[in-house]
């Protein structure tokens, strides 16, 4: 989501300074929906809510113009996955920001797969992922589930689970790609979470390892080349396949040992938009596991 729109979004909110000012400790406060249902939703989303991609967007900056994003949806030769043909796949992620969203339409613009934000460190979950999920199925969209990993709150596994149990499990009907685990630039404090690079690529490993024993499938990992270069040390590319931030014409250069990409999100213009590095039926391959 672009900056200008995430400002008009929360425009008519107004938001105590003092939340301002909370770090990490400020994802244990509690709402009162019976009192106030949207309010209580709206606060809850201006506190804890912080959608895939949008603490790079504010370190990096999110340069993608209708060009390279033209560009970004052309097969990049440079990356070409082995044994497959060259071939790209329009696709979408959308958290809480977007509502209720109308899926026919994105559907009809040439859309065919999205990750939707269910869950965020071990005390936030996305109040329209219901329909933002089970519409987007409906609709015919490959769809998965994302968690927005904050590793100075609760262990890698902690979070894994709660996860899976808030929306992001994983089924082989064909149509479920496997949970997306995003990870950025600290949103609460230090760009690292406070950690050395062994010890995210520890929280990391203890994640992908519980996802991997609560469902049988590795997760996609999201993330930018930078921040990985800064806070990770670990190589995690053969078992987890690669989502990867950038807002340019091109893909440029992977994180750690990553020989390609499997997603790349390219821009956050009208929304976070993506691309699939492949065809249609090597999508509903990484869906069928």
């Amino acid at each position: 989501m672009s900056t200008s729109r995430r400002g008009r979004l929360f425009a008519a909110l107004v938001v105590p300074a003092t939340l301002l000012l909370l770090g990490s400790t400020a994802q244990a406060a509690t709402f009162s929906p019976e009192a106030d249902p949207v309010s209580a939703i709206n606060a809850d989303i201006a506190q804890h809510d912080h959608e895939l991609g949008s603490q790079i967007r504010r370190v990096e900056g999110d340069k993608s113009t209708p060009d390279t994003q033209k560009a970004a949806q052309q097969p990049q030769p440079g990356q070409a996955i082995p044994g497959q043909v060259l071939a790209t796949v329009a696709g979408m992620d959308v958290a809480s920001y977007q509502g209720n969203v109308d899926w026919a339409s994105w559907w009809n613009q040439g859309k065919r797969f999205v990750w939707t934000k269910a869950t965020e460190s071990t005390s936030y979950t996305n109040p329209y992922f219901a329909q933002q999920y089970n519409g987007s199925y409906n609709q015919g969209f490959i769809r998965g589930a994302y968690h927005f990993a904050t590793p100075n709150t609760a262990s890698g596994a902690a979070q894994a689970r709660y996860f899976v149990a808030h929306g992001g499990g994983w089924s082989k009907d064909g149509r479920t790609l496997p949970g997306a685990l995003d990870m950025e630039y600290n949103p609460y404090g230090a760009t690292c979470y406070g950690l050395s690079k062994a010890g995210m690529t520890s929280w990391i490993l203890d994640f992908h390892d519980t996802y991997h024993s609560l469902t049988g499938r590795y997760p996609v990992i999201y993330t930018s080349t930078s921040w990985w270069s800064s806070c990770v040390s670990g190589d995690f590319s053969s078992t987890a396949p690669l989502w990867v931030a950038r807002y340019a014409s091109s893909v440029g250069t992977l994180p750690y040992n990553w020989g390609f990409y499997t997603v790349w999100q390219y821009t956050s213009s009208p929304l976070d938009q993506d691309t699939f590095n492949g065809a249609y039926d090597r999508l509903q391959a990484l869906a069928n596991g």
